[in-house]
């Protein structure tokens, strides 16, 4: 008597929302006689979120450095999301901004943590992690 055993695998993958993972369901039926594996991934919200956003005051305040070391009217608006570039900066208004920040806040910057600042979200976040590393 010959027998034949078989298998097969199929997959297809589908992008999922940003923030959200997946949740996996095992089903398992009989078919003929034959069983059959069944997998399904399905959305799920996410559960566990990790913001590493600064404060608000610490953005305001590194908003008025910037546009004060830029001479930027007050109508420009600035944001947390606002590059230097795009406000008109060039390398040396940079260094100015964090020459100015470093000032204000009481902070030195390591020039590898100021060239890796591109906006000002970068340097709020910057400077709350070096106040507390100061602080502790």
């Amino acid at each position: 008597m010959a027998s034949i055993a078989g298998s097969s695998i199929s997959m297809q993958t589908r992008p999922f929302a940003k923030g959200s993972v997946s949740g996996l369901k095992l089903g398992s039926f009989m078919n003929q006689g034959r069983s059959t594996l069944s997998f399904t991934m399905r959305p799920m919200p996410a559960r566990l979120q990790i913001c590493c956003a600064a404060k608000k005051e610490t953005v305001d305040k590194v908003c008025e450095v910037v546009r004060r070391q830029l001479a930027l009217e007050n109508d420009k608006p600035i944001t947390g999301e606002s590059t230097f570039v795009d406000l008109g900066a060039d390398s040396l208004d940079t260094v100015e901004i964090v020459m100015g920040l470093e000032e204000e806040f009481g902070i030195t910057v390591e020039e590898d943590n100021a060239q890796s600042i591109t906006t000002v979200q970068d340097a709020a976040e910057l400077i709350e992690k070096l106040c507390s590393e100061k602080s502790a």
